[in-house]
């Protein structure tokens, strides 16, 4: 691998961890960033002629705090701060202080629609045009999201640690949101030309084991693990060896991750046995007579489809039920935009088209590009091709990845 392609997988593997890293020498994100955005150029500069080091996440770990400890100077707070130096650099696998910066980011002092954004922005360093894309804001709205969040932070004294037992259970709820965000990134990149972002992917995964492990009796921990593992055993066969697009029912089972499916099966036993009426009620978690949460009922989803023997014996029935039951706790559009696909295999095409011609009208899903996706397979199924080339073409205006693109034109091309 060149120096620019090590260069780059350091980024995007460790840019959390320096990050985390910077921040607790400095207590201030800005700075940080900044620092750590010296630490990679150096590394630009200095990796062509000394060569790649090692460890080179240790490296960009340890240039970023010693500019950290530059700026400090700079502050004339030096010695206030010298006790907080003495921290080991991270190691290759994310670290306690990389989870203490999601509990920062999704503090219940920052708005709900910031949380996730900044997450990606400082955990994974998303650039601000990236998560514009992805949350569907002009650019200098979500640079103004981020500002302020960042503003909110310093001005509370919001500390970037993990926070007490005691308050453990009223943040969790945004950062289990923001994992799955993560992994969802990671499932299907936004933009660019492959379909996954495996660094996204494996980063969301050792996260969930990690909240599973530090809150075994919470259920709706292991309730996202499972949903994680059991949609994860089919990354191999997602794509072609060229990285197109294979659909669900084309893909080949027997090259399924099964102990993964089988790990994630045993956790959602162990979320619905630990379920438990949920203190403030608050829905997403399990609720009264120990209903199941969102991520278990996502995970039991997840664990139907992997577990037929074909997509034609897929139990349709009972995700449909799932389903019902997961828009009864989580109203989201798009639960019920998914709902319509067990919908079409249970009562027919045309009934499910029906049902998504209402979902149309929800605001919410205005340029949400699975929409009219949907809508093209349904009008394909029905023989309508014209109007099915038509969704389809919609779907390709709003579709920025290359591989789901590269499907629509084939699909396009075929209806």
């Amino acid at each position: 691998m060149s120096v620019s392609g090590q260069l780059a997988d350091a980024h995007r593997r460790g840019w959390g961890l320096v990050l985390a890293a910077a921040v607790r020498v400095t207590r201030d994100i800005d700075l940080a960033e900044e620092c750590v955005q010296e630490a990679y150029a150096s590394a630009l500069a200095t990796w062509p002629v000394d060569g790649v080091p090692a460890n080179p996440i240790g490296w960009l770990t340890t240039a970023a705090k010693r500019r950290a400890i530059d700026g400090i100077r700079r502050e004339q707070v030096y010695r206030t701060k010298l006790a907080l130096l003495a921290v080991p650099p991270p190691p290759e696998e994310p670290a306690p202080d990389l989870l203490g910066l999601i509990f920062t980011c999704c503090h219940p002092a920052l708005s709900p629609e910031v949380r996730p954004a900044l997450t990606l922005r400082l955990v994974c360093g998303v650039s601000t045009a990236e998560l514009a894309r992805a949350f569907l804001v002009a650019e200098p709205t979500m640079a103004a999201r981020l500002t302020r969040a960042k503003k909110k932070i310093t001005k509370a004294r919001i500390s970037y640690r993990m926070p007490d037992a005691t308050d453990l259970p009223d943040r969790l709820r945004a950062v289990l949101e923001v994992v799955h965000l993560l992994y969802t990134t990671g499932h299907t990149a936004t933009t660019g030309p492959a379909l996954l972002r495996n660094d996204l992917a494996d980063l969301a995964l050792y996260l969930a084991r990690t909240l599973s492990e530090l809150m075994p009796d919470e259920p709706e921990t292991q309730g996202l693990l499972a949903l994680l593992l059991a949609t994860d055993a089919r990354r191999a066969t997602r794509t072609d060896p060229g990285g197109r697009l294979i659909r669900l029912e084309d893909q080949d089972r027997s090259r399924w991750d099964w102990a993964a499916i089988a790990e994630a099966d045993t956790l959602i036993v162990r979320a619905l046995r630990a379920g438990r009426p949920d203190r403030a009620g608050r829905p997403g978690h399990p609720g009264r007579a120990g209903r199941p949460g969102r991520y278990t009922l996502q995970a039991a989803i997840a664990a139907l489809h992997a577990q037929a023997p074909t997509f034609e014996q897929t139990d349709w029935p009972q995700l449909l039920r799932l389903y019902g039951e997961l828009l009864t706790i989580w109203p989201s559009p798009v639960v019920a935009l998914n709902r319509i696909v067990p919908m079409s295999r249970v009562h027919g095409p045309e009934h499910a088209l029906r049902a998504l011609e209402v979902l149309a009208h929800d605001e919410r899903l205005a340029g949400y590009q699975y929409l009219p996706a949907i809508r093209a397979d349904l009008l394909e199924r029905l023989g309508r091709h014209p109007e099915a080339a038509a969704a389809y073409r919609e779907a390709l205006a709003l579709t920025t990845n290359e591989p789901e693109r590269e499907f629509l034109t084939r699909r396009l091309d075929t209806a």
